[in-house]
């Protein structure tokens, strides 16, 4: 998510969690009126696919909507309102889809390949300004000279053959493409709703049609709470095993672990010191994420260079930071320091299988000594002292992270004054869009399953005022000149990150998320993901003796 969606969105704010085992071996029926409890760390924004911003929108509008493709447990692509998996041209640039003939909306409106298209088209209208358009921009013919403003929105790559037949024209091959389908950019919307809401639809549950498992209730934006209703009109609503999950905001461990242990959450996220205390735990559970905690370095603010822009400074910072020690003391939850953009596990080469993190091999580890010679030398071009801004959002354990890094750092280096501020996640989310910040501190997780959904976000023209001519040809030769020769696009990848993050510190990369949670052993049936929405609540439900 560009979360940076990317992506949004680390794994501590969100709830991407697996079931729990129950070592009893007596036998569970399932009571589909049994409500689930569970916790969300930020608000929900938008039912709005096309607006949104963060994980918790993520989630819910996967659980609300449906798109081409979903994801089963094991992180595979299955057919959700396409009846099958496409059909692609020889060229790879060409997909022919056919969807399902029972999907329909909530409002009884048949779901139809226009849907996918008037979707798609209002995501790269540039007029929008959408944040996820760069996805549309990335894959589809002609959406990025659409966003240019060179050609029209009807020139867009993508048409409705008939009603349920959809075709969809890539401007090169992407292997990678059916995974991006996964995603709420690329869901339907139901066109005679959104013109009858206007700016409202989206901005609370009944101003909203829905094609999901899911429909959304009591819930209006700034609402820290909301309930999802079973949809009856679902096409496979026979598989959707809960009839409600009611979602709160919660954003302090202690709090969750306090309504965990009163009954009032089925699942509670917990972090820090209250993690480590859990462990032993029987409904403690931990769980692996491609998810990763990273630091973005802005280098143009409000029109003028940010100190920043030095690159002696970014090393000096991106080296300075013993993540071994964060992760271990501060952060405390099982999660894993990280050398690199790619996290562990989450894709391997396609000719030898082997995992990227290990191919790429450790970039930018802890070392004291030469983060020192780099801040001397950014000090001579930039002055003895030297002050930033750290903005995080105000979970606890980002504020907690932030309150380590900035008073390591100032320790660290004489004459740096770090000013850290804490704020709510979409005022941050919108700051950095905005580029009106100097650091922050926030988390990633990939769109789509492939190494480019992290990379692209250095690509220049970002909102962090990244620029690398280098870096960008690399990104071109794994799009385009090796985009059907893969072992050499892969090497290209491998190279980009390296020059990101190595040779140029363009963001600092500090871990890669462990989502430890506490969870009622009754809770079946949930399924999380390394791309996309982090998690799959069509399948969850909670069984009863």
């Amino acid at each position: 998510m560009k979360k940076t969606i990317t992506s949004i969105i680390g794994l501590t704010l969100i709830l991407m969690i697996v079931s729990g085992c129950s070592s009893e071996k007596k036998e569970r029926t399932v009571k589909e009126s049994q409500p689930l409890n569970l916790m969300s760390p930020s608000e929900l924004t938008t039912l709005d696919t096309s607006v949104m911003l963060d994980f918790p929108d993520a989630i819910v509008q996967t659980a609300a909507f449906e798109g081409l493709y979903a994801l089963d447990d094991k992180d595979q692509l299955i057919p959700a309102v396409a009846k099958e998996m496409p059909s692609i041209s020889e060229d790879g640039k060409t997909y022919t889809i056919t969807l399902r003939k029972e999907a329909i909306w909530s409002n009884d409106d048949p779901v139809t390949a226009k849907d996918f298209e008037y979707a798609w088209k209002k995501m790269i209208d540039p007029k929008n300004g959408f944040v996820y358009s760069f996805l549309v921009v990335d894959t589809i013919l002609n959406a990025e000279e659409i966003s240019a403003g060179q050609k029209t929105v009807d020139e867009l790559g993508v048409k409705a053959i008939d009603d349920h037949t959809l075709e969809v024209k890539l401007k090169e091959a992407k292997p990678y493409f059916p995974s991006v389908l996964a995603f709420p950019t690329f869901f339907p919307q139901n066109q005679k709703a959104v013109e009858k809401f206007g700016k409202d639809y989206g901005t609370t549950g009944e101003k909203t049609v829905y094609n999901g498992p899911f429909i959304v209730e009591n819930w209006k934006q700034t609402d820290l709470r909301w309930d999802l209703k079973k949809n009856e009109k679902y096409w496979d609503r026979q598989n959707v095993k809960s009839e409600n999950i009611h979602y709160e905001v919660v954003k302090e461990a202690s709090t969750a672990l306090n309504l965990f242990e009163d009954g009032q959450l089925d699942i509670a996220t917990i972090t820090g010191e209250l993690a480590k205390q859990n462990q032993s735990n029987p409904d403690y559970h931990s769980y692996p994420s491609a998810t990763m905690n990273y630091i973005r370095l802005n280098q143009k603010r409000k029109g003028k260079d940010t100190p920043l822009k030095n690159e002696h400074l970014r090393k000096a910072l991106a080296l300075g930071i013993d993540k071994e020690n964060l992760v271990n003391n501060v952060i405390a939850d099982g999660s894993k320091p990280l050398y690199g953009a790619i996290t562990e596990g989450f894709v391997s080469n396609p000719k030898t299988g082997i995992d990227f993190r290990e191919e790429a091999g450790n970039l930018m580890s802890y070392n004291k000594e030469e983060a020192l010679k780099y801040w001397e030398l950014a000090k001579k071009e930039l002055g003895e002292k030297i002050t930033l801004d750290l903005m995080v959002t105000d979970d606890g354990s980002y504020r907690k992270m932030g309150e380590s890094l900035q008073g390591s750092l100032e320790k660290l280096f004489s004459g740096l004054k770090i000013n850290l501020s804490a704020l709510p996640t979409e005022t941050a989310l919108n700051l950095s869009r905005e580029s009106d910040y100097d650091m922050f501190l926030i988390y990633w997780t990939p769109d789509y399953q492939d190494p480019i959904s992290t990379l692209g976000m250095l690509r220049s023209g970002n909102d962090r005022n990244y620029a690398n001519p280098t870096y960008d040809l690399l990104l071109d030769e794994a799009s385009k000149k090796y985009a059907t020769d893969l072992q050499r696009r892969w090497d290209a990848l491998i190279a980009a990150e390296k020059e990101g993050i190595e040779n140029t510190a363009g963001m600092i990369i500090i871990s890669q998320n462990q989502q430890s949670v506490l969870q009622n052993p009754q809770v079946k049936g949930v399924s999380y993901h390394t791309f996309a929405a982090p998690l799959t609540l069509k399948n969850m439900y909670k069984e009863t003796e």
